[in-house]
């Protein structure tokens, strides 16, 4: 009977989450699903991958169909003994996005009741910490990874405060298994974000242990959360060394090109520069946004409703109501420092008012970690416009330079303002009456000034956007001064609309210190102050509209009168969408598209883009086997093109251009005939293809035909009277495609800057490429051993602490 006392506040917690993330999503009880369009782009991306695996029922880890080839290690592949996946996919029982929302709620509810908050708190912090505004967007948009490893984020804290509370066994296993599920959701710029904060965390115990001269469980808890880690790491082996692989034949890897595309000098090494870096950067000002949404007009798609400027503007210009009213349903209202915005990264006014109550009152010097956490991710999400910290940090914090869009670092203060609030709201209820009041005075002094100050300074900001002068060109000055003055009062309506509810919150309290109103009461509604005020906001951005049919989420790109056209075409061969610009899935739902969608994209064929592709070189294009070019007219219909001058799956070439360096490389990719010459940088790859200085008599009157084409297995039957050095239309990468010819493994090298290319014996021989990733069998057998490690020692755990619970009993 005591155990169910106990467990049943928690199970009552975990139902009412289960419960409100349905009741949220509800449409997904209709059998609808959300269109996020970073997925409709994933899906674009992998879908000859996933057909491959539901046809042939293996994983293929390559696909043809975007950007001539690549791994599919960022594209979803399933990989052997994946313990730590299935315990995830447990977890994640509801259907999509219910399901990251109930994880937000399940992981911050563990955390507060590490940090010993009782369930009713916890159970509010919980639902703040989910509703924060950017964690709803990013369901919206298809950000899933992203949402899955924030929702990770508190249990990894909570192990990590249990271990340095000498709570070993369950904080060791806590940490271990969270990590492991953290490093799982595979967005490695969020673990690395998280991993800042840790470090603030362990600095914060460490030197309270080194304080009180207790070295002996320091070194216990450094080592207990060392042996976690490299468990966590290794039962994510095969994700983890596939992506290192991956990242240096990515973007994210260093550029071989010393200049740039317009022939300037290239001074950065890394393919991602400074400004591509911080692209994404919040605006110092634009921070208060977390205190008033709106602040800085919201989003890019802004409902301005029938009250607004913009409506009496169209109105006046003799446009149809009903036009009206749709127009200003979404108006670019955004005027901070970023190139496009969702929606504003709200944390919620309650949460900060509860923040700042927690400063004042809370005697537990942990909330210092969670305030320099916050802080730290601020500063760090300025960006360009704090330039001597992220200068710093770009140039000497490892890793740092691998990641782009700065600002999304927000996720820690995110995450730590919601601790703080339920820090202050638990701890405004241990303090007498006469605390209470100088408490609550204090805290509401600072927002509610904060609030008065913004409201008066009104005139000091502009309210122009970056895009202004595009609508000033296109639409005139009054419709810019009409998108000003919409810009105005959203301004002072949300900053009004914190000003409410501070005064409610206040209210609320208030009454519970004249006795008015019992704790719970109290409790309950600042709880439900606390979520209106951010559930009201959410629904602007992510609602039941953004909800389709499963089908329409299954099949997000519809097939147009081109793609019939080319269809018609059995043959091997790639297409380029022009439209697309080298950054759409669309031709690759459909076809072997040399563009796609991704965030680390093949470096090379990014490169060959940029410098030659771009600038209209067709020879390149002949190369890649692009057979199809669709474009579009003057009037925006799209046709396709057929290009009959593409070289096919594998052709015999006369001569090879030596080269040295992977400038001269991509230079003479400008000026020379593929289906004679290829260039071959010896000074990369001479042990790969032996004698390359040797002039020889290459033959070039055989023939190669292929027999067999799948995304991991390609096959040809070649014929030529002598020796020749055949060039295949296939996306070179090291690390896992051998070649065979008559069934002996056989050496291959890169050619034409991403292309592969072999010496053929004369004669008739069958020549085979197969897909043999050796960090596949590698990191499997890692994974696996890790795993038993897992299991052995939470079975070791449970009988410890078994044990140690009867010996108390005796």
């Amino acid at each position: 009977m005591k155990i169910l006392k106990k467990i049943y506040p928690h199970a009552l917690a975990i139902f009412g989450f289960v419960f409100i993330s349905l009741l949220y999503f509800y449409p997904v009880l209709q059998g609808k699903q959300i269109f996020q369009s970073d997925i409709a782009q994933y899906t674009g991306m992998a879908k000859e991958q996933n057909d491959f695996r539901a046809s042939e029922h293996v994983e293929p880890y390559w696909t043809n169909s975007a950007f001539g080839g690549m791994p599919t290690y960022q594209l979803g592949a399933k990989y052997p003994h994946d313990f730590i996946g299935a315990i995830d996919d447990a977890l994640r029982f509801l259907p999509r996005p219910a399901d990251y929302l109930f994880l937000y709620f399940l992981g911050f509810y563990g955390l507060m009741l590490v940090l010993k908050v009782d369930p009713l708190k916890a159970f509010f912090g919980a639902l703040a910490f989910g509703f924060s505004t950017y964690l709803i967007i990013i369901l919206g948009v298809g950000h899933n990874a992203k949402a899955h490893a924030i929702a990770y984020m508190p249990l990894v804290i909570a192990g990590f405060t249990l271990v340095f509370r000498k709570k070993y066994v369950l904080g060791g296993l806590l940490t271990m298994f969270a990590t492991a599920l953290e490093i799982n959701a595979n967005h490695f710029q969020m673990t690395y974000y998280l991993l800042i904060f840790l470090l603030i965390l362990s600095g914060y115990f460490i030197y309270q242990d080194i304080k009180k001269k207790d070295s002996k469980s320091l070194f216990k808890s450094l080592g207990v959360l060392a042996i976690a880690g490299i468990l966590a790491i290794g039962a994510n082996a095969t994700n983890l060394l596939a992506t290192a692989e991956y990242a240096s034949f990515s973007t994210r890897g260093k550029s071989e090109l010393s200049y740039n595309p317009d022939g300037s000098k290239n001074t950065n090494s890394s393919a991602m520069t400074r400004d591509y870096i911080t692209e994404y950067s919040y605006g110092v000002a634009e921070s208060l946004n977390l205190v008033a949404p709106r602040l800085f007009g919201g989003s890019n798609h802004e409902a301005v409703g029938t009250d607004s400027k913009m409506y009496e503007f169209m109105i006046g210009k003799g446009v149809p109501a009903d036009q009206a009213s749709d127009f200003v349903s979404g108006m670019p209202t955004y005027w901070g420092d970023q190139p496009i915005v969702a929606a504003p990264a709200y944390i919620g006014i309650v949460v900060f008012f509860l923040g700042i109550l927690a400063l004042f009152i809370d005697e537990r010097k942990i909330k210092y970690v969670f305030l320099s956490g916050a802080i730290t991710a601020l500063l760090l999400s300025w960006g360009k416009n704090f330039p001597i910290l992220t200068d710093f940090f770009i140039d000497y914090v490892p890793m740092y330079n691998k990641f782009r869009a700065v600002s999304s670092i927000q996720v820690i203060l995110e995450l730590c303002f919601p601790v703080l609030a339920i820090m202050g709201l638990q701890s405004f209820f241990k303090l007498d009456k006469e605390l209470r009041w100088k408490a609550l005075w204090h805290a509401g002094a600072v927002a509610l000034g904060l609030i008065v100050v913004l409201f008066f300074s009104k005139s000091m900001f502009s309210f122009s956007g970056a895009n202004d002068a595009y609508y000033l060109d296109s639409y005139g000055p009054e419709f810019v001064e009409a998108l000003k003055g919409d810009r105005m009062s959203l301004y002072s309506a949300d900053l009004l609309r914190s000003g409410f509810f501070i005064l409610l919150v206040s209210g609320t309290l208030w009454l519970f210190i004249k006795n008015k109103i019992a704790q719970n009461t109290a409790i309950i509604l600042v709880g439900l102050f606390m979520v209106a005020d951010l559930f009201f906001v959410d629904k602007n951005y992510v609602s039941a509209k953004d909800f389709v049919s499963g089908r329409e989420v299954s099949m997000p790109f519809q097939e147009t009168p081109s793609d019939v056209e080319i269809l018609k075409d059995t043959s091997i061969y790639r297409v380029f969408e022009v439209s697309g610009n080298f950054s759409s899935a669309r031709a690759s739902f459909f076809h072997k598209s040399i563009g796609g969608y991704h965030a680390a994209k093949p470096r090379r064929m990014q490169q060959l883009f940029d410098y030659q592709i771009a600038k209209n070189n067709m020879e390149v294009l002949n190369m890649l086997n692009v057979k199809y070019i669709i474009q579009t007219d003057k009037e925006g219909k799209e046709f396709p093109t057929l290009n009959p001058n593409a070289n096919g799956n594998a052709w015999f070439v006369n001569d090879v251009k030596l080269v040295n360096k992977a400038n001269d490389e991509m230079k003479m990719l400008g000026s020379f005939d593929t289906k004679k010459v290829a260039i071959f940088n010896i000074q990369l790859y001479g042990g790969k293809f032996k004698n390359a200085r040797l002039k020889r008599n290459l033959d070039t009157t055989g023939t190669i035909k292929i027999k067999e084409y799948k995304p991991n297995y390609i096959k040809y039957v070649s014929n030529n009277p002598n020796e020749g050095l055949a060039v295949f239309s296939e996306i070179y990468y090291e690390n896992g495609w051998n070649a065979y010819i008559d069934g002996l493994k056989t050496h291959h090298f890169p050619v034409d800057y991403v292309l592969r290319a072999l010496i053929v014996p004369g004669g008739e021989h069958t020549i085979e490429f197969k897909f043999e990733p050796q960090v596949v069998k590698t990191g499997s057998i890692i994974t696996l051993i890790s795993a038993a490690g897992m299991l052995l020692l939470l079975v070791g755990g449970i009988y410890y602490e078994r044990k140690k619970s009867l010996k108390s009993k005796i």
